[in-house]
């Protein structure tokens, strides 16, 4: 393990090409729905990442097999899920999907995860198990949860996705799976709604049948068929290289992701245009040329990232070098991540000669004379990934504990030092 690494600034603008890892999104719900399709799935260019090796964990805990030494990974799905004890670490969509699966499972099993998982709410999701005849049972709404296993029933099922979308997520991906038609209500707004369109679109391709409404949906239980899938680029990580086009003033080409992606951070390409970035994009790629003149010529932002919340980070660090003060607002969710990173952004931000406050969901942040900085991380692959850019601009910039970033993108720092 690597405890700090220097970031080497750049004297030009930097021009690359850069193809992202797969979409974490997509790789885990997509394991979901193999594990309960019989047969051999095929998912293609998924992502191999700490965040996805935990969901593979914990279904192969479950009883199902998973051949994930060459791409495409081949999971043998449909066969009777046994019970376990699952260790989550910090990956929370692992947490909510796992816990949703071992509800089909023959036996009683444990999900637990680090510190900071025991301090993620899940009670939501225990109580719409427990409506769908699954028992289940979390510390005081917390990890570690307990689940005992049943086919599920159907019926009205109420699903309170304010703190999280992988709730209401979790709860879609086993429906197919039930006795009878679940008709899955929403109660209240549902943070980060956008995922949710993922979800549909990755239970669909693998055969289920849901219908939308105007308050939730409508999922028959098709149960899932055999499905080989192509895993398109992470749009959440896409967003850094491009932000290093915006903030250098360079050029850069990100493959394997296009304007069509239903990925809710391809609100960092909005972003970064209306920041006076030039932008362009097709089926398969996206591309942002940053403002001639590099730092402190891009505009200021507003924006509301209340449907693409972990965009707030990068775009955090584009707004420390625009020309003036921006807000970024509709990011509650923030407080309940990985760490804290209202908190933690405020810290760093402050670090390197920004400043930053916060009211109630908004971050308001106006550029200061960057300096020379050793950055916290938090265990927080997006802390480490956001900050590292401004290295690129600013000399003496150092990141702690960059092991962090192997959550979602094991080789991201090999990608920025060949940018």
């Amino acid at each position: 393990m690597t405890d700090k690494i220097e970031i080497r600034r750049r004297t030009e603008p930097i021009e690359a090409e850069v193809r992202p890892p797969g979409s974490k999104s997509i790789t885990n719900r997509a394991l979901i729905c193999a594990a309960l399709a019989r047969g051999i799935n095929r998912l293609h260019d998924p992502l191999d990442a700490d965040d996805t090796m935990r969901m593979r964990q914990g279904i192969r805990g479950l009883g199902i097999s998973i051949d994930d030494v060459d791409d495409p990974w081949l999971i043998l799905g449909g066969d009777p899920l046994t019970g376990a004890d699952i260790d989550v670490g910090a990956s929370g969509t692992t947490a909510r999907f796992i816990t949703a699966l071992a509800g089909l499972a023959n036996g009683t099993s444990v999900i637990d995860g680090t510190e900071r998982m025991r301090k993620r709410p899940i009670g939501a999701l225990t109580e719409a198990l427990t409506t769908m005849g699954i028992e289940s049972l979390a510390t005081d709404g917390f990890p570690p949860v307990t689940v005992t296993g049943s086919i599920p029933r159907g019926g009205r099922v109420v699903v309170d996705g304010s703190a999280s979308s992988q709730v209401v997520s979790a709860v879609m991906l086993i429906a197919p799976m039930a006795h009878d038609s679940v008709d899955l209500v929403f109660a209240g707004e549902v943070t980060s709604r956008p995922y949710l369109d993922i979800t549909t679109d990755v239970m669909t391709a693998f055969g289920s049948e849901i219908e939308p409404g105007d308050n939730g949906y409508r999922i028959s239980p098709t149960g899932y068929r055999r499905t080989e899938l192509l895993v398109e680029a992470d749009m959440s990580s896409a967003a850094y290289p491009l932000v290093a086009a915006a903030i250098t003033g360079g050029t850069v080409v990100v493959r394997g992701v296009g304007r069509s992606t239903r990925q809710p951070d391809i609100i960092v390409l909005d972003a970064l245009e209306r920041m006076g970035c030039a932008v362009r994009h097709g089926d398969d790629f996206l591309m942002v040329v940053g403002r001639a003149g590099g730092p402190g010529n891009l505009r200021p932002l507003d924006i509301d990232l209340r449907d693409a919340p972990d965009a707030a980070q990068a775009l955090s660090v584009a707004a420390a070098v625009a020309a003036g003060p921006s807000t970024l607002s509709g990011l509650h969710t923030l407080r309940i991540k990985e760490t804290d990173r209202l908190a933690a952004l405020v810290n760093e931000l402050t670090r390197v000669g920004a400043t930053a406050t916060v009211e109630g969901d908004t971050l308001h942040i106006e550029p200061g004379e960057l300096h020379p900085a050793t950055i916290r991380t938090y265990d927080d692959h997006r802390m480490a990934m956001s900050f590292a850019l401004l290295g690129l601009i600013t000399d003496g910039i150092v990141i702690e504990d960059p092991d962090c970033v192997s959550k979602t993108w094991p080789d991201y720092f090999e990608m920025l030092a060949g940018l």
